[in-house]
């Protein structure tokens, strides 16, 4: 069976899987799968996957918002196309598909902010987990719920032990039971929870804050911050301190560091 990204399903004839809309330099992806509780399928992440890619290529584009529309935000694979196949090796080109689509969320040159709006389980707490930044509504609920199906959620693993301490990640791989978003947000899950109907405005809040940034100094410092975190405290450090130096050399340093000894608003040189 040929890999999961380049099958051809048929929702890949709906052209509003995947919806995007630019304004002042944000970019809001809605997925649109409601009526499946927006699961990942292979369309979906293919269409999720290709996006980016464009995304990452336009200066212009200086924040992304992922949303959902419909009662749940991501709830996590398509089942029904897991069970498609009984071959591994279609399971395991689709969980690398996924993998890849995660790691394209931390690689991108622009800050991703999730919106949540309903459940994220699974691999959609995953996706949450991915992004930059988080923002959850009040009612929404978290989990990796694998485990209740007999199949621990080891992708969605990586991500959530990068986000949470490891006895909270374990309990929620071991359980499968669901977390509210008050406490996603003490385990470190989710920046803030706000009310449903104040939730996209405080998204696009945040997301015009750092738009308003050096956009070279945040993609400098995004890839910077990934990478230090793989290394050891020293090694950390040196590289850091070599990116520091490299910051330090842009147009936008040298103009932040001006503007405020002058007591004036910087003229970013990279919008």
């Amino acid at each position: 069976m040929g890999k999961p990204e380049t099958s051809k399903k048929n929702e890949s004839e709906n052209p509003e899987l995947l919806l995007r809309n630019d304004k002042d330099g944000i970019a809001t992806l809605t997925l649109n799968r409601p009526q499946n509780y927006n699961a990942l399928s292979i369309e979906m992440m293919f269409e999720l996957n290709n996006t980016l890619q464009d995304i990452d290529r336009d200066k212009s584009i200086r924040v992304v918002i992922i949303a959902a529309n419909g009662k749940a935000f991501c709830a996590g694979q398509d089942l029904k196309e897991l069970r498609s196949s009984e071959e591994r090796d279609f399971h395991q080109a689709l969980f690398e598909q996924s993998a890849q689509l995660m790691q394209k969320i931390n690689t991108l040159s622009q800050p991703v902010i999730a919106q949540v709006d309903g459940i994220a389980t699974a691999a959609g707490c995953q996706l949450v987990a991915s992004c930059d930044l988080a923002m959850a509504s009040e009612t929404s609920r978290f989990a990796v719920s694998g485990i209740k199906l007999g199949l621990f959620c080891s992708t969605p693993a990586v991500a959530l032990s990068r986000n949470l301490p490891r006895k909270q990640a374990m309990q929620m791989l071991l359980t499968g039971d669901f977390i509210s978003a008050q406490q996603a947000q003490q385990f470190g899950l989710i920046n803030e929870v706000v009310a449903p109907e104040a939730l996209a405005d405080k998204t696009r809040q945040l997301a015009q804050k750092i738009s308003a940034q050096s956009a070279h100094a945040i993609q400098l410092g995004k890839a910077a911050f990934y990478q230090q975190q793989r290394m050891d405290l020293s090694a950390a450090y040196t590289y850091a301190s070599e990116r520091m130096a490299c910051n330090m050399d842009s147009e936008d340093a040298r103009e932040g560091i001006d503007a405020f000894i002058q007591k004036r608003k910087p003229e970013w040189k990279h919008r």
